[in-house]
């Protein structure tokens, strides 16, 4: 038996999986974002730690005779994440997330003190990525950044609670332009420009690789053996893939959560930071991938329906009852700016277009639009680095809505896989990942892809039409780039 668990940015989620695979239990506990000011975004680490115990807790309480048979435990997260601590491991601050905005003038600071940074790390410098944010810490939290000694990303701080130990994964550090990708290790001058010693790193390990095991009093409490492992597992992204199959160089993955990817296996560092995409480890081992990342996608249609104060399936059921055409309302959906093609922490969502008799499924479709569009962009970033997709399985909990699905394929041009097990997204390649870590079995038999439940082709006429919707969906970014600096103050 194997647990694999997600640490999201809304919830944690944590599955338990047997040898066949078979999900026997699952259960998630949810996760507030804080907002202090503008472009900030911060979480508790106590609140990652008091939602993955009330997981685990329900895992047990659900099939107790099964949780008590787990040997291995696979994590995944939230990439990006800046968890401080103390010489004593105390948390110094609340952990800077992936969607924090604040240290963009640190980017360009960043690339200043190490202009190697792109060929090094195969990524430009943006604010969601961890090094920035920790010279936006020494800048202006200077007494944190004198007391901090090691730095963790959000899925390794939990790895702490649960064994004690310092690592990471190569996918996971891959995000925070400390890495050296092509190498998968620490870069001594990156972490320079940072004034951060190596020590301050933990170590690096693939996803696949047992990082220790749980402490006795953790074991004791749960009821599980002194011995279970815990694998390094993967960021989210990375770790979605595996629990997906795609493993091999030309699969893609795209993931319609609370961020947007497009994730491309490829078998090499192929680095392409101009506009916007990653190049990242795989949480696999001697495997990479592209990614194309926008920072609100179903966060979007969270927000207009927390807006409007309904429930998001229902709205979507509006749309398609009440505006079945192409909305003749373009949204741009940067609630927390934009990274790919953009890089611009400053962009702001928009709606253009609205008239007296603009109504609210128009809006909601409109919503549904704008990620596809942001979506076309991020894939038309990977075709100009040389992408080349041969099939697109889409995760996450958008990948439920028929309708989304099939503007998102009509906006891309490309046909979508969705497979079983796809709403289990990065948690259940965790637990394939604790498995593998556990049994010594190979990648490929472990990571197989499930067997496809549907095939969301494009419709001809939405193409046609959102072929110019795209255009003019990208016009208006550009019109307006100008004023979202001044919006964000």
């Amino acid at each position: 038996m194997y647990i694999g668990l997600d640490l999201g940015t809304s919830s944690v989620k944590a599955l338990l999986v047997d040898d066949e695979q078979r999900i026997l239990a699952e259960a998630s506990a949810p996760l507030a974002v804080e907002r202090p000011h503008p472009l900030w975004s911060e979480q508790s680490p106590a609140s990652w730690w008091a939602a993955t115990s009330d997981a685990v807790a329900r895992l047990r309480a659900d099939s107790p005779g099964a949780f008590a048979s787990v040997r291995a435990i696979g994590l995944s997260g939230q990439m990006h994440g800046a968890t401080l601590l103390d010489s004593e491991l105390r948390v110094l601050r609340p952990a800077i997330l992936w969607n924090d905005g604040r240290s963009g003038a640190e980017c360009v600071e960043l690339e200043t003190r190490e202009p190697r940074t792109r060929a090094i790390t195969g990524n430009a410098a943006m604010a969601g990525f961890t090094a920035p944010k920790l010279l936006w810490v020494a800048r202006h939290e200077p007494d944190v950044f004198a007391r901090t000694q090691h730095v963790l990303l959000p899925k390794d701080w939990l790895r702490l609670k649960l064994t004690g130990d310092l690592a990471t994964d190569a996918s996971d550090a891959s995000g925070t332009l400390w890495l050296d990708v092509g190498r998968r290790s620490w870069s001594d001058d990156m972490l320079a420009a940072c004034a951060l010693s190596p020590k301050a790193m933990p170590r690096v390990c693939e996803g696949s690789e047992a990082t220790g095991t749980l402490r006795s009093d953790l074991a004791a409490e749960w009821g599980l053996s002194a011995k279970t492992i815990v694998a390094a597992g993967g960021g989210d992204n990375a770790a979605g893939a595996a629990g997906a199959g795609v493993i091999r160089p030309g699969q893609a993955l795209l993931s319609l959560g609370t961020s947007g990817v497009i994730f491309l296996v490829t078998d090499r560092f192929s680095p392409s930071p101009a506009r916007g995409v990653h190049a990242f480890c795989h949480c696999i081992p001697n495997v990479w991938h592209q990614m194309s990342v926008i920072l609100s996608a179903a966060s979007c249609l969270s927000w207009i329906a927390s807006v409007e104060g309904r429930d998001e399936a229902a709205l979507v059921a509006e749309v398609e009852s009440n505006a079945p055409a192409p909305s003749r309302t373009t949204f741009l959906p940067y609630l927390s700016g934009e990274r790919t093609p953009h890089n611009d922490p400053q962009a702001r969502g928009v709606f253009l277009g609205l008239t007296h008799d603009t109504t609210r499924a128009e809006l909601v479709r409109a919503v549904l639009e704008g990620v596809a569009f942001a979506f076309a962009d991020g894939m038309q970033a990977l075709r100009d680095a040389g992408g080349a997709p041969r099939e697109i399985t889409v995760i996450g909990g958008g990948s439920r809505s028929p309708l989304w699905a099939r503007i998102i394929a009509s906006a891309l041009g490309e046909t979508l896989l969705v497979r079983e097990r796809a709403e289990l997204g990065p948690a259940f390649g965790a637990a394939r990942l604790a498995r593998i870590a556990l049994s010594g079995e190979s990648i490929e038999d472990v990571c197989r892809a499930p067997a496809v439940v549907r095939r969301i082709d494009p419709d001809a006429s939405l193409a046609a039409h959102y072929r110019g919707a795209i255009v003019r969906f990208r016009d208006l970014y550009v019109r307006l780039r100008g004023a979202f600096g001044s919006s964000a103050d």
